[in-house]
């Protein structure tokens, strides 16, 4: 292979470009259609689908990394399960599905994973990661959802007497709680005396949760939408484990519900 000599790149360049273009990127996050917070699978499913539908899709994650949950499988055996029809979901974005049963399918949680990321981003969806989101913005008598407050994750977890830095806000037309068992998001509105107190996951029963988080899945305060896992916690049933069927296609409701609600918001 011949040998070419490599750009001479100077380190103050390096850096001023990388400094430009986050701040260009963050420009467009300030003021979005949807907030999505969370980036596990139904978060970014949910975000993908809106974003290739031409809304202006932000997705906030806590850590360093996207994929929640879903990177390890199930007790760190790197094997997920998919029930029918999910796995449609994944094979359209290049994810090999391999059938055990008409009912079930076993994925590579990784190349799931990554995938899935993939897709989000070239739909167009913006990813902020190691950001937590640590208020809600609330507008009116009638106490209008229109935004998150949000701070660097490594700032809160080292608390405010190490490192008082204050967080800024971020607004939005819709706010999506794809935060899995914590259900941040409509934690947050139960601490405001705005929504009643999240009971959080029942005991495991695959069948039960898959059925009441598709169920489930929508609008349970004006403009907050909930989706995966955080469905259940919201609505107390039962937990899935390394079951992530439902969790893709409640990402998928979640943006059909989402595109009809912008709808109605644009005509008013």
């Amino acid at each position: 292979m011949e040998e070419r000599e490599i750009a001479p790149l100077k380190e103050a360049e390096i850096t001023r470009t990388i400094a430009q273009e986050s701040f260009k990127a963050f420009d467009q996050v300030i003021s979005s259609d949807v907030l999505i917070v969370g980036s596990g699978p139904s978060g970014l499913i949910c975000g993908a689908e809106l974003a290739s539908a031409g809304y202006n899709v932000v997705i906030i994650e806590q850590l360093n990394h996207m994929g929640g949950g879903f990177w390890n499988g199930g007790y760190l055996m790197n094997k997920a399960a998919i029930a029918h029809p999910a796995q449609e979901i994944l094979l359209k974005i290049g994810v090999p599905c391999k059938e055990i049963t008409k009912e079930m399918y076993i994925v590579d949680p990784p190349h799931a994973t990554a995938n899935l990321i993939r897709h989000a981003y070239d739909s167009g969806a913006k990813i902020l990661n190691m950001t937590k989101v640590v208020d809600l913005v609330i507008r009116g008598e009638d106490h209008r959802l229109e935004g998150l407050v949000v701070n660097w994750y490594p700032l809160e977890v080292m608390g405010h007497d190490a490192a008082h830095v204050d967080p800024i806000a971020l607004e939005s037309k819709i706010v999506v709680d794809a935060t899995g068992h914590d259900a941040v998001t409509l934690d947050l509105l139960a601490k405001r005396g705005l929504y009643e107190a999240v009971p959080g996951n029942g005991a495991m029963w695959v069948e039960r949760s898959e059925e009441m988080v598709m169920k489930k899945t929508g609008e349970p305060y004006p403009n907050l939408f909930v989706v995966g896992l955080a469905v259940a916690a919201v609505y107390g049933s039962p937990r899935m484990g390394p079951s992530f069927g439902a969790m893709l296609l409640s990402g998928k409701k979640g943006a059909g519900l989402i595109k009809n609600k912008l709808g109605t918001l644009s005509s008013k």
